[in-house]
């Protein structure tokens, strides 16, 4: 954006977004905040690469806690289902169902952590490991978010795979909604999400597939494994291990997406201009 007084080019980071004020680099000039709020009215939504900037900004100095949380979760629920798996080095199908079940049911109230985690991160809250666990103080409303989230995209897939995807972006703002309305019924959440998505859902698409190379470098294991005679268990490890330093720098830029969006919405008072999508 343009500074008001001597119209310098100011660089839209995390800064501004979510601090009360922002000063001109340039003339020092103030952009004081409005109810409470940074002066967003000639702002409009940041460009993907912005959010991903903020995001590395962001992940400074807290890269390899954020990192950690995520080996936590990993080794609970997606670590150890593969290695009961008809693929894995421990085939049992009793303990390989158990698992399952359990990634299904614990899903939801991690990812209301996560959101809370991330959303603390970038409001310049300070994060701890445990927070992650902060979703099962809501554990019923996290389970069935979770449960009706993924119900409803299955559904949606079955009838094609395109919607389903629409309905992956629809609904993809909902943990972080439940975490800023913690009494909001599940279904009402993934309302407000669809909502709120209206007109964005191509732009988090592209977010995205943005990261598409890094899912690729952590997979290489799996494909290169065969050629290289590496076991089984090398290659979950050594793709956890890329996955779990990602998976930050991918959160973080979709709790950004969801926090820039929302200020300009409660901004405006309306829903923002949508984007072709």
């Amino acid at each position: 954006m343009l500074c008001q007084k001597c119209d310098a080019e100011i660089a839209l980071d995390s800064e501004f977004l979510y601090n009360s004020e922002f000063s001109c680099p340039k003339c020092g000039y103030i952009i004081k905040s409005v109810s409470g709020e940074s002066e967003r009215s000639a702002f409009t939504i940041l460009q993907n690469s912005e959010l991903k900037a903020i995001s590395r900004k962001q992940l400074q100095g807290v890269w390899a806690k954020m990192a950690f949380a995520f080996l936590i979760y990993s080794s609970i629920v997606s670590f150890a289902p593969p290695f009961f798996s008809e693929i894995g080095p421990f085939y049992n199908s009793a303990i390989s169902s158990i698992l399952t079940s359990l990634t299904l049911v614990l899903y939801g109230p991690f990812f209301l952590g996560f959101a809370g985690y991330f959303l603390k991160r970038i409001r310049n809250e300070e994060i701890f490991t445990k927070n992650i666990f902060d979703g099962f103080k809501k554990f019923f409303p996290g389970f069935l978010l979770g449960f009706f989230k993924i119900l409803f995209i299955i559904l949606w897939c079955i009838l094609f795979i395109i919607p389903g995807i629409i309905k992956i972006m629809g609904y993809s703002m909902s943990f972080y909604i439940m975490y800023d309305n913690p009494g909001i019924k599940p279904l009402k959440a993934l309302k407000k999400s669809q909502i709120m998505m209206n007109g964005y859902k191509w732009k988090l698409f592209t977010l995205y597939l943005s990261f598409f190379g890094w899912y690729i470098l952590a997979f290489m294991p799996f494909i290169l494994g065969p050629f290289l005679n590496l076991p089984f268990f090398a290659d979950v490890l050594i793709s956890t291990f890329v996955l779990i330093w990602l998976y930050p720098y991918i959160y973080l830029s979709e709790a950004n997406f969801y926090e820039n969006l929302k200020q300009n919405q409660e901004t405006t008072d309306v829903t923002a201009t949508p984007m072709n999508q």
